[in-house]
């Protein structure tokens, strides 16, 4: 029962679509009618700025955050569970007809929930293949990916499950990034569009 409440919470935690929200009281055009049509934060970017963008990548990953650290307060045997309905809340949101974000932000305050160390390696990782690349859906595939591989090398195997199977949720999520990876076309950050 505790894993069926903790997973419910965080998943309506999850699904308040920030990026939609702030793009909305700015009085841009609709988030979902621009760029990709995620409503996180490099989409918001697209549509509403830098300012826009640093306030939904905060609030996406303080959503996951708080998530995770409602679950360790009231069901500490069930904190995976709300990892998971975190994640899955903002890539699937119930009022957004299940159309959403990619996760990547939000399973960042996931994994600084379940451990500062484990939230640590996903920043630098993300930062580091930003910095190098300018290409953000492979930062945040790379961030994603490193979560899992992170908790089995801290030995908090317990979380590498939820992290995997989250990786594989952030993967499929930018399945079309990964086609236009592949094809040499994914644009850049700053690029001219």
């Amino acid at each position: 029962m505790d894993a069926l409440f903790a997973f419910a919470l965080a998943y309506l935690l999850g699904s308040i679509p920030f990026g939609l929200i702030l793009t909305r009281l700015k009085g841009t055009r609709d988030l979902r009618e621009v760029g990709s049509g995620s409503i996180g934060a490099t989409n918001v970017l697209r549509a509403g700025g830098k300012g826009l963008a640093a306030a939904t990548l905060l609030l996406d990953l303080l959503k996951g955050l708080a998530a995770v650290l409602i679950a360790w307060r009231w069901f500490p045997d069930a904190v995976a569970w709300a990892a998971l309905g975190a994640v899955i809340g903002h890539c699937f949101p119930l009022w957004l007809r299940f159309r959403g974000g990619k996760g990547v932000a939000t399973k960042m305050g996931v994994a600084l929930g379940l451990g500062w160390a484990l939230g640590a390696v996903y920043a630098v990782v993300w930062l580091a293949v930003l910095a190098l690349t300018r290409i953000s859906s492979l930062a945040g595939m790379s961030a994603a990916v490193s979560a899992p591989i992170a908790a089995a090398l801290l030995g908090e195997m317990r979380f590498v499950p939820v992290l995997a199977a989250l990786a594989a949720l952030v993967l499929w999520q930018h399945r079309a990034n990964i086609a236009r990876l592949r094809a040499g076309e994914e644009p850049r950050l700053g690029a001219k569009a």
